[in-house]
């Protein structure tokens, strides 16, 4: 049997009186495309929140790779490999494309006060791995050619696609994309689709997405999960997913 590269139980998050998670179980498995979906205000973002470390959960476990992490800060989540990207773009904008991907690597880098101060062998040498890894990922995101580019003067798409592979440079087990179609065009949506396959296929990550595009989620998840008003509803493979009568009328009510 394999074992889940993530594994959440009975998760559930409260705020004051709200109750925004309700007991939600799901496992998320090697090398799996693993969507959760659901109408605004299910709570697939608190969900993912409380996965990343932004929130403590009011209940549950949060198993990543056999280590409990509900509750450690994200920064401690992201050391034990597992990283996020956001609805919104964060990247830092005036810092040139190359520079995002040389500051994402900074916690794996041999940087010390002494190490910089005196230039020592390891310190450029991990420069050099720096330098090398980051040159990688451009290649693999066809950004090359905008290394120099700020950031924040990148179209949209490739503003997306550098926010993946700055999460990607630090090595993650787990990638976790929230809503990573929002605002690209058609056909950006088909390569986001592709890179998403790459990534897992040739690069070996897990990923685990929440995403309103139907049409991309049901085209590259393994396994669904439908959420409704905090609560679970469905968990299945995308063929049961789009035929199950309490998906249909979540989304679309009934008369």
């Amino acid at each position: 049997m394999i074992q889940p590269i993530l594994s959440v139980e009975n998760l559930s998050m409260r705020f004051g009186g709200l109750l925004a998670v309700d007991n939600v179980s799901f496992e998320v498995k090697p090398n799996q495309v693993f969507g959760i979906i659901g109408p605004n205000g299910a709570g697939k973002t608190t969900v993912f929140n409380c996965i990343g470390g932004f929130y403590k959960p009011s209940e549950g476990k949060i198993v990543l790779e056999n280590k409990p992490i509900q509750g450690r800060p994200s920064h401690k989540v992201a050391q034990m490999g597992l990283v996020r990207t956001f609805q919104n773009v964060r990247l830092f904008k005036q810092l040139t494309v190359l520079e995002n991907l040389l500051v994402a690597q900074h916690q794996h880098l041999n940087t010390s006060l002494i190490a910089g101060l005196f230039k020592t062998a390891g310190y450029k040498r991990s420069e050099e791995q720096a330098q090398a890894e980051a040159v990688k990922w451009l290649d693999f995101m066809d950004l090359r050619q905008y290394a120099n580019r700020e950031a924040g003067n990148l179209a949209y798409g490739h503003q997306r696609r550098l926010e993946i592979a700055r999460c990607m440079i630090t090595k993650p087990r787990l990638l976790m994309l929230d809503e990573p179609a929002a605002g690209l065009n058609p056909q950006e949506k088909r390569d986001l689709q592709q890179l998403i396959d790459q990534l897992r296929t040739d690069m070996g990550v897990a990923v685990l997405l929440i995403e309103h595009d139907m049409s991309l989620v049901m085209g590259i998840s393994d396994e669904i999960l439908v959420m409704e008003y905090g609560k679970p509803i469905a968990v299945g493979l995308p063929h049961d997913i789009q035929n199950d009568p309490r998906v249909i009328k979540a989304y679309l009510g009934e008369e």
